[in-house]
């Protein structure tokens, strides 16, 4: 038997097998990392980069946004998906390499609130259509003012992160929508000069439930009120009528590929009417500010700065940095505030960091964020939750590592038993939001579970098992607004555990909490008088029975008579001392017993 000849590696061979991975292979292979981890979460991070991606663009352009979302099922397991809005659309030089090109986009250098950050989204959700089916992205696009519109397919080289255009034309097009009503009918279609549409091919799934793209709309029609979202799903089914997923458990994937009978069934458009008419407050870009800048980033800043003395950087490239208080750091520092920012040596950079974090500051502007606002978040529990009673709160903004954040929370609480979504025996449902964009994977990994589950409940009228969420029939809705969320990956789906995020989420529960409880406390004080006038209700004409034989009355006194009120002498209702009550004690002819009041016959 030969024995195996094991060469020993060199630098030289090492060297030789080097060689740069650029961005889009790397996610190619730990596509978990963007949501892409199974096929029905594909499916909906799909659905969600692009309904995010529309919504901002008709948010920066001043446009009441109109989305709609359309899934065809093709086959088995594999769904097209095409997402239409009214936004400005985007201009055909720019179209590859938003939808073909990793980390490109316009907010990532930005501090001003929005739902995008990274420039990933939409690109890879083409990259795992292109991966699981081969196909390209296809986009229509049409800018106001323009006769026809662009038409493109596009796919993403991974070993160059560039895009590869397979088709570019211009077409006739514009961006159509089919409203309906709540009871299903079809209204009139409404059509736009300016949108776009993305459609993707893709490996996916569908079910229903709590972590579909059914509930992801919906909880965006909920924490955006002022936009038109419409919905259409077309499944598979065979000729009974049952859809494909439900059959495909009990038949082999051989049987399933032989079966002619399966069709496509369109489905029902559903429309998710706006609840308000007018737009969020704009938010406005920020500087930086000194106290959320880390070291290596100082370090950058001041390279890059165009100001010619570190007093004047600090001042231009920094937000809440005054003339007097760019001076005050330099003069902690020990550095000239007339030298030059991009010579500054990596000893003087600790030093005047160190001195920055020293110097106190107001904090950083909050015109950048956007809140939903305290009428917003009720309207929109209202257009989609049954309840009886509706809080919400706002809290003033505040700052985490520099950031400036904002904390919101809304609660619906339902009498028990006439809203099936929220059962009365079961855990609250618990809606999380990070800039205005719904959060259904990893909870339990989530900021916002940690507070609400650490909020003591039971001080406001709630069940609470320990380290759990309260038991009851309540929907409570948590949105954080920030120009930076810290989620706990790229996939955004949890916020990170900061503790000045958690408190203040703490301060705004326990404030819904307090007005819950008061709507408890009276709700239950009515339930009490309820059953003691049901009660009285049950039992006075018995009593009126008896009391007719105690105080000898003729059939016309007869007290259980309707009517017999109405007419008893004004003198025996006087000596019973008021009317106030539905059933009086009196005295009558040396006799006592009850009388009704006359007002309740």
């Amino acid at each position: 038997m030969s024995k195996r000849i094991v060469t020993a590696e060199t630098a030289e061979t090492l060297a030789g097998k080097q060689r740069e991975i650029s961005v889009s292979e790397f996610f190619l292979k730990n596509r978990h990392l963007l949501g892409f981890d199974n096929p029905r979460k594909a499916l909906l991070t799909a659905v969600k980069e692009a309904v995010d991606n529309s919504l901002d663009a008709c948010e920066e352009s001043g446009i009441l946004p109109e989305v709609s979302v359309d899934i065809t099922q093709i086959n088995a397991n594999r769904f097209k998906v095409s997402v239409t809005d009214n936004g400005p659309g985007i201009l055909k030089s720019q179209i590859p390499k938003i939808f073909a090109k990793l980390l490109y986009g316009s907010k990532f250098h930005r501090l001003k609130m929005s739902r995008g950050q990274q420039g990933i989204g939409i690109s890879a959700a083409g990259m795992y259509g292109q991966l699981t089916t081969g196909t390209s992205t296809r986009i229509f696009s049409k800018t106001k003012g323009s006769k026809k519109a662009h038409f493109m397919e596009v796919q993403i080289d991974t070993k160059r992160n560039a895009p590869n255009v397979i088709k570019d034309e211009e077409v006739d097009w514009e961006p159509v929508f089919y409203p309906h009503s709540s009871e299903g009918k079809a209204l009139k279609e409404v059509s736009y000069k300016s949108g776009t549409c993305v459609e993707i091919e893709m490996e996916a799934s569908y079910f229903r439930g709590r972590l579909s793209v059914d509930e992801y709309l919906k909880q965006c029609a909920i924490v955006n009120p002022h936009l038109q979202l419409h919905y259409r799903i077309s499944l598979i089914q065979n000729a009974e009528g049952e859809d494909e997923k439900e059959k495909s458990a009990e038949r082999s994937g051989k049987e399933r590929e032989e079966s002619k009978e399966m069709i496509c069934k369109q489905g029902t458009w559903i429309t998710f009417a706006r609840a308000v008419n007018r737009m969020p407050e704009p938010a406005q870009e920020i500087k930086p500010h000194p106290h959320g800048v880390e070291l290596g980033m100082l370090m950058q800043m001041l390279k890059d700065s165009e100001a010619r003395t570190l007093r004047s950087a600090l001042v231009s490239d920094f937000s809440r940095v005054s003339d007097k208080t760019a001076l005050e750091i330099c003069e902690k520092a020990g550095v000239s505030p007339k030298a030059n920012p991009a010579r500054i040596a990596q000893r003087e950079i600790e030093v005047i960091y160190k001195a920055i974090n020293e110097t106190k500051l107001m904090r950083p502007p909050t015109d950048c964020l956007s809140p939903i606002g305290e009428e917003q978040i009720i309207a929109g529990m209202k257009k989609e939750i049954q309840a009886d009673f509706y809080t919400a709160v706002t809290r003033a903004p505040t700052v985490y590592r520099g950031n400036p954040f904002q904390v919101e929370a809304g609660l619906a609480y339902a009498k028990p038993g006439e809203n099936e979504d929220v059962a009365s025996e079961e855990p609250i449902r618990l809606m999380r939001f990070a800039n205005r964009v719904p959060l259904l994977y990893m909870a339990g990994a989530c900021a916002m579970n940690k507070a609400a589950i650490g909020v003591n409940w039971k001080s406001y009228g709630l069940a609470q098992p320990k380290g759990s969420l309260p038991i009851g029939p309540m929907v409570l809705m948590i949105h954080i607004a920030s120009v930076w969320v810290p989620f706990t990956s790229e996939s955004k789906e949890a916020v990170a555990h900061y503790p000045e995020i958690i408190r203040e989420i703490t301060f705004c529960l326990q404030e819904c909490g307090r007005r819950l409880s008061v709507f408890l406390s009276k709700r239950r004080r009515q339930m009490e008088a309820e059953r003691k006038r049901n009660y009285m209700a049950m039992y006075i004409p018995h009593l009126a029975l008896g009391l007719k034989e105690v105080l000898d009355l003729s059939d016309r006194e007869d007290l259980s008579r309707p009517g017999f009120a109405r007419e008893a002498p004004l003198e025996l209702v006087r000596a019973a001392g008021g009317r106030a009550m539905p059933s009086i004690f009196v005295q009558h002819s040396g006799k006592t017993g009850f009388i009704l009041n006359r007002s309740k016959f």
